[in-house]
């Protein structure tokens, strides 16, 4: 996390106070906006139910759900990297073309932000994809505990739709 820091100052103040913090990394052929709009695009079937799973289950802790996988596929010229613009259901807080690119999404248990930082290679880009949450309240904990397994699929799945996304224009 130190080395993220180093990488992009103006990450520290997210990861100093952060409640969670994961970080996983793909290497693709990809340039950074394609890799965004994959990672954003990807909706199969199975995760479209876990998010009626997750309806009934933020329900039950008194939350509410905005939101939900989205229904047609971005394009990489959809990924903003204007702090404030959204980027489905997140909201873009700074960006950097060709260097790092951080959204959040915001509720009233959790602030969640997920990070796109580039490394270059001889062939390609490698990305880290880095998930920084903030707890707001009790039930912030209880509901990632209980999505936690479920996230690093998804999170590792969207990685991978991003590394192999071929954009229909």
């Amino acid at each position: 996390m130190n080395r993220l820091a180093e990488q992009i100052p103006s990450l520290g103040p997210l990861l100093a106070k952060a409640d969670h913090v994961d970080i996983k990394t793909i290497d693709s052929p990809a340039d950074m906006r394609t890799f965004i709009a994959g990672m954003l695009s990807h909706s199969p079937v199975w995760l479209k139910f876990l998010y009626g799973v997750r309806w009934v289950f933020v329900r039950l802790l008194g939350m509410r759900q905005e939101g939900s996988p989205l229904e047609r596929p971005l394009l990489p010229a959809d990924i903003s990297f204007t702090p404030g613009d959204s980027a489905t259901f997140f909201t873009v807080t700074m960006a950097e073309p060709d260097r790092y690119w951080v959204a959040e999404a915001s509720d009233t248990h959790l602030t969640g932000y997920v990070a796109v930082i580039v490394e270059p290679l001889a062939a390609g880009n490698r990305f880290h994809v880095v998930t920084i949450v903030h707890y707001h309240h009790w039930t912030g904990p209880v509901y990632f505990n209980v999505i936690r397994p479920f996230h690093h699929i998804v999170v590792r799945q969207m990685m991978k739709a991003g590394a192999r996304y071929k954009p229909i224009k």
